[in-house]
């Protein structure tokens, strides 16, 4: 195939939506307004789509936080781990995850996506064996890949697959990587990590969680998931990413293991990439803070998430998973979708259209995410919204809820 060709490929796909005035691809946020409102279109939209969980990308501390590290040490570090761009600021936040988690070894990286990248880089080799969840995200999947290892996936959510698996490969299952998510990011839904973690371990697997959506919004303490399954003790590997509830750029990794502090010598993307700048781990250290000590942020995105959920049952949607921070609407198809989601943005709601691959199942997805900083009255409009082009929609719906009962 030659480059060309695969320009026509791509042209397929955007053709693939239908007849339709805007996709995600061309939306611009012209002015942002607040952690729940922009203008776009020239007009006021709210934004149920951002995965700003806690609302804190305008909290005062944050903000506070943020300036002040710019102008004490710069917009940039210019410079990698490795190199020059180890600041006091990055070896400070890396202690405070490894306190707020009670382990030894903590590392932090520049996106999300290269934390994943950047641990299964550095742990895995050409032949070692991994078992992911068939859901995993794309930089789970990529970090396979590159590393050279043998992985192979098993049915999302499911202990009893993981099991049948590692069973199949015999002594090859002692030391190898089994990896799930805490809450999955296109459906909403949360892995029953107590039940993998303990079919990992009968096997001698190690066993390793991205929390990238759950950090901050499950757990007594905000610790994910795995603190609400309680086996904090038990998993090998935690990631995370800033750009959630964190409400900045970068990602992190703990583990109960000291020896991970030597990944930094063999992790490309941490060696090769150039640090977080002082802006954003300032305001990653002061969002964790506030993780730490304002549990009323949590309490207000449940609210808000379980008002949606509510709502959008009531009205007749089939929603993709129980209620969870992530809200999910099954449309069956990519043009249907794609209508939608345009209508609900003439509504003033900007939620996030999600087509095949990336939303599972083969239906389109209106995906929905809930803030602290939503306001009933927001959720209420939002919901209003949803009514609005949800009465042109009956043949979608009908057709969405069919393909469900099946």
């Amino acid at each position: 195939m030659s480059i060309s060709d695969r320009f026509a490929e791509l042209a397929q796909i955007r053709e693939s939506l239908g007849t339709v005035e805007a996709d995600p691809s061309r939306i611009v946020m012209e002015k942002i307004l607040s952690p729940t409102e922009a203008i776009i279109g020239n007009r006021p939209t709210i934004l149920v789509g951002t995965n700003n969980y806690l609302g804190l990308t305008f909290d005062s501390g944050v903000l506070e936080a943020a300036s002040a590290a710019m102008h004490e040490q710069g917009s940039g570090t210019t410079g990698s781990r490795m190199a020059n761009g180890s600041f006091a600021g990055h070896a400070a936040l890396e202690r405070a995850f490894a306190e707020f988690y009670g382990v030894p070894s903590a590392m932090i990286f520049s996106t999300g996506y290269q934390t994943n990248l950047g641990l299964l880089m550095a742990i895995l080799r050409p032949g070692d064996k991994v078992v992911l969840d068939s859901h995993s995200h794309a930089c789970i999947y990529d970090g396979c890949r590159i590393s050279g290892a043998d992985f192979l996936a098993f049915r999302h959510n499911d202990p009893e697959d993981l099991r049948k698996r590692l069973r199949r490969m015999g002594g090859e299952a002692e030391g190898a990587l089994v990896i799930a998510e805490g809450l999955y990011s296109m459906l909403g839904d949360t892995a029953p990590l107590a039940e993998l973690c303990a079919v990992a371990k009968e096997y001698g697997a190690w066993f390793m969680v991205d929390e990238a959506h759950s950090f901050g919004v499950y757990g007594e303490r905000g610790l994910g998931l795995c603190e609400s399954a309680g086996i904090l003790d038990q998993v090998d590997f935690i990631t995370g990413t800033f750009s959630k509830s964190l409400a900045s750029l970068g990602g992190f990794c703990v583990s109960r293991h000291p020896e991970m502090q030597l990944l930094r010598y063999g992790s490309r993307p941490y060696i090769f990439t150039a640090s977080s700048s002082p802006a954003n781990i300032a305001a990653a250290h002061a969002a964790l803070d506030a993780i730490r000590t304002r549990p009323e942020l949590k309490d207000k995105l449940w609210a808000n998430a379980n008002r949606l959920h509510d709502g959008l049952r009531a009205l007749g949607y089939e929603l993709a998973s129980t209620v969870s921070p992530v809200i999910a609407v099954r449309v069956p198809s990519k043009e249907g979708g794609a209508r939608l989601w345009n209508e609900l943005l003439e509504q003033g709601v900007y939620a996030n259209l999600v087509l095949p691959p990336a939303a599972p199942d083969s239906a389109a997805l209106l995906r929905c995410s809930l803030s602290a900083a939503h306001s009933f009255a927001q959720i209420d409009a939002i919901l209003a919204a949803f009514e609005t082009v949800g009465a042109g929609a009956g043949a979608d719906r009908a057709a969405c809820a069919e393909a469900g009962a099946r």
